[in-house]
């Protein structure tokens, strides 16, 4: 007869990521018979609470859908809100909401380096942990990751849940005397932003190769943020209100996030898909401190994510000093004319790319909404790279173990778990 043994084993919901989950794993000998990873926390229901509401209070509301990336929930919004009202803030607006976008990504990508990859790659627990052996990298990431929040504090009026993005552009023009010294110190951050990349590469990752669709923006001169195109490395080019024509949402009893699938199978979105499709928007400075840490893109390693997030650091930052190299103060926003209409929105947030769709009525009330995460979109690819990741690592290793490694895998997602409806109690079955 064969044995089963089932073993609870009970993470904290503190344990590095956002949210609660649980992975079930049901090894039968030498595969894997069953995995899901469940995400039971309550439907957030951010779609209907729009419904009915004013579209001057949408920016500040969807904000609330997560405190790590509000911007970009903030600006898929505006963007899909001025489609529908057939509106063009001008490229005053356009540049100030990318450098919004920049610093955004300088924190979260900062956040997740040095509190969830660097601490699991390296062994230790915590970051704090690893900070006893890494002060000095450690203090270097934080230090980045404030800039990022000095930055959405200049446009947004405070780092977490902004308040100064609106439909038309923002509630204020940052004077000259705000940006000089802000731009100092990004000026001054450079080298910290060059030393992280190769740091990062430096570290030792698990080589994991796979298969998987990646899936990002792309724009026609830069480095993908707030528009583009859909397209993906299986020859997709789509515009973004065509979204819903190859990628579809779907209810799974496991869990209370909606999974995607990209013709019908998982797809990656987020820092690692970006870097593969758009390798060739990054500026030389980039590609060449890249290019000497010897590590290659496109990558077919997972855990290559962490090093995609650094890359995007150095960007992001080189990114925000030629925008206020170049700053002048201008009218901050252009009145909206509200009208019925549909509008599509699709941005790049740290996690991928995030799509909204809203309709209106004539006064510019929401009508319906539909708001698509980066970590929803993740969640089959999440599974998919569970199941070869631990097949690769090996069964036969304890719960200990097997529950590290699994952990590893989801948190190199930098899952958003509460975005996504919502690490790690594991249950492992064993025949």
């Amino acid at each position: 007869m064969s044995e089963r043994r089932e073993i609870a084993i009970h993470v904290p919901v503190l344990a590095r990521v956002e949210g609660e989950g649980a992975l079930d794993l049901h090894i039968a000998g030498d595969r894997i018979d069953h995995l899901s990873l469940r995400i039971y926390e309550p439907p957030r229901l951010f779609e209907k609470f729009l419904e009915g509401r004013s579209y001057t209070e949408v920016p500040e509301m969807v904000a609330r859908i997560c405190g790590i990336c509000p911007v970009a929930y903030q600006m898929s919004a505006v963007h899909a809100l001025e489609q529908a009202f057939g509106m063009d803030p001008g490229p005053w607006v356009r540049a100030m909401r990318r450098l919004f976008y920049c610093g955004e990504w300088l924190e979260s990508h900062a956040l997740h380096v040095h509190l969830l990859a660097a601490p699991d790659f390296l062994g230790f627990a915590t970051a704090i942990a690893m900070a006893e052996k890494y002060p000095d990298e450690v203090r270097r990431g934080l230090q980045l990751q404030e800039l990022g929040n000095a930055i959405v504090r200049l446009l947004g009026a405070r780092s977490v849940h902004p308040v100064g993005a609106r439909v038309g552009g923002f509630a204020h023009a940052p004077r000259l005397e705000e940006v000089a010294p802000l731009l100092a110190r990004l000026r001054a951050a450079v080298p910290d932003a060059e030393a992280l990349v190769r740091w990062v590469a430096a570290i030792p990752v698990p080589a994991d190769e796979q298969e998987f669709t990646c899936v990002s923006l792309r724009h026609p001169q830069e480095y993908p943020m707030n528009e583009g195109r859909l397209v993906s490395n299986r020859g997709l080019d789509l515009g973004i209100r065509s979204y819903r024509e190859r990628f579809h949402e779907f209810h799974v009893p496991h869990s209370t996030a909606l999974h995607s699938t990209h013709d019908d199978k998982p797809y990656l979105v987020g820092p690692l898909a970006r870097l593969n499709l758009n390798l060739d928007r990054l500026p030389e400075p980039v590609l060449r401190n890249l290019a000497a840490t010897g590590v290659r893109f496109p990558s077919r390693n997972m855990f290559h994510s962490a090093l995609a997030r650094a890359v995007e650091i150095h960007y992001a930052l080189l990114e925000a000093i030629h925008i206020l190299e170049n700053y002048q103060p201008e009218a901050p926003n252009i009145a909206p004319t509200p009208q019925a209409g549909v509008g599509f929105g699709c941005t790049e947030a740290p996690r991928g790319i995030l799509w909204h769709r809203y309709e209106t009525d004539a006064a510019g009330r929401i009508l319906s909404a539909e708001i698509v995460p980066p970590t929803a979109q993740n969640q089959a690819r999440i599974e998919e790279d569970l199941r070869l990741s631990l097949h690769a690592f090996g069964l036969q290793h304890g719960e200990d173990e097997l529950r590290l490694r699994a952990e590893t895998v989801i948190r190199n997602y930098d899952p958003c778990i509460s975005c996504s409806t919502h690490f790690l109690r594991l249950r492992v079955e064993r025949e």
